[in-house]
């Protein structure tokens, strides 16, 4: 059992930065995909980034290809989303996920394809 705690969200305006963190505990961090979705108020969760359990590939949903960067600690059990230069529509709840796997497991993308979910936090960015 993994548990996930994320931190870091809030309010900015347009142009700024946040960066998420999710704290991993239970379970063997170093196994597990990790990856980060987002979900705005009446809509559908969605795919935001993900990341391999080696860390050796990435994968972003094009809305924000370039502006974030997943990354992950396996010392400090640890996955981050670097969200820059924000825009309106990226505010919803994020959410981080994990899923243990094998070494050579392909790049996971979709929300049934994760087990372990944190409860969200709130980021919100004004025009």
């Amino acid at each position: 059992q993994v548990q996930l705690v994320e931190s870091g969200g809030g309010s900015v305006q347009a142009g700024g930065s946040l960066k998420l963190s999710c704290a991993a505990s239970g379970g063997t961090f170093s196994r597990n995909a990790l990856a980060w979705f987002r979900q705005a108020p009446g809509e559908e969760r969605e795919f935001v980034a993900a990341m391999t359990r080696s860390g050796g590939s990435t994968s972003y949903a094009d809305s924000v290809k370039g502006r974030f960067t997943i990354s992950r600690d396996n010392d400090e059990k640890t996955v981050y989303l670097q969200m820059n230069r924000l825009k309106p529509e990226d505010t919803a709840v994020y959410y981080c996920a994990a899923r243990a796997t094998i070494l050579t497991a392909p790049m996971y993308t979709a929300a049934i394809d994760y087990t372990y979910w944190g409860q969200g936090t709130q980021v919100t960015v004004s025009s």
